[in-house]
């Protein structure tokens, strides 16, 4: 099977890429890493790329006078490095998608979408916000990236308890297990040519 080649965005330390390599180094996701691009020149996930080899480039929004601007820099990186797939790895910026990448931007959001995204709604405040109001049960979703924070077509979730003991700690660990197993099932399956858009809903079949 040929394997699919991406990019991924990162805008801090790097633990969803690290993981992504290291399924890829344990030959269990199909993909070849073209490019990791970064909002931050300082982010420590450009240490996991450069120790895989990976091209980086740093992409700031600050150097750009528009997001339209932004995006398309990020986008015009992605047609040279023949992009099929670009993954949002702990990216905080917002991403307005060319229309020739619809449906081929993912992203992986810590808890179970619609409930605690949108703007504002990343990393630690995400669980932070799950535990005050008292969910009994969370997770994590991926899906695709639209124009709006966290509200394109959800791809797959997975879900934990929430205990009475939890911190926004406690509760951030335990998703991260789930997404560190979720989001590599999703992208084999996309490189596997198995997920299917419907307008907002997604089949992803299983292996025949």
């Amino acid at each position: 099977m040929q394997k699919l080649r991406i990019a991924v965005l990162i805008s801090g330390g790097g633990t969803t890429l690290k993981n992504l390599i290291d399924w890829q180094l344990a030959r269990e996701l199909p993909v070849d890493f073209q490019l990791v691009i970064s909002s931050n020149p300082d982010a420590q996930g450009l240490k996991h790329a450069r120790a895989a080899s990976i091209p980086t480039q740093i992409v700031s929004r600050k150097d750009f006078a528009t997001a339209q601007e932004h995006s398309a820099r990020i986008f015009d990186l992605c047609q040279e490095h023949d992009v099929q797939l670009l993954v949002m790895g702990g990216y905080v910026e917002h991403l307005l998608i060319a229309p020739e990448y619809e449906n081929r931007v993912i992203n992986i959001h810590p808890s179970l979408i619609p409930s605690f995204c949108g703007q504002g709604y990343y990393g630690k405040r995400v669980h932070q916000r799950a535990v005050e109001y008292g969910v009994k049960t969370s997770g994590c979703t991926v899906h695709f990236v639209d124009n709006e924070y966290d509200h394109g077509p959800i791809i797959a979730q997975r879900a934990c308890a929430v205990y009475d003991t939890d911190t926004s700690d406690s509760l951030q660990n335990r998703v991260f297990e789930l997404e560190c197993q979720l989001l590599p099932e999703a992208i084999a399956a996309i490189a596997e040519e198995r997920v299917e858009v419907r307008g907002r809903v997604v089949h992803v079949h299983a292996i025949i």
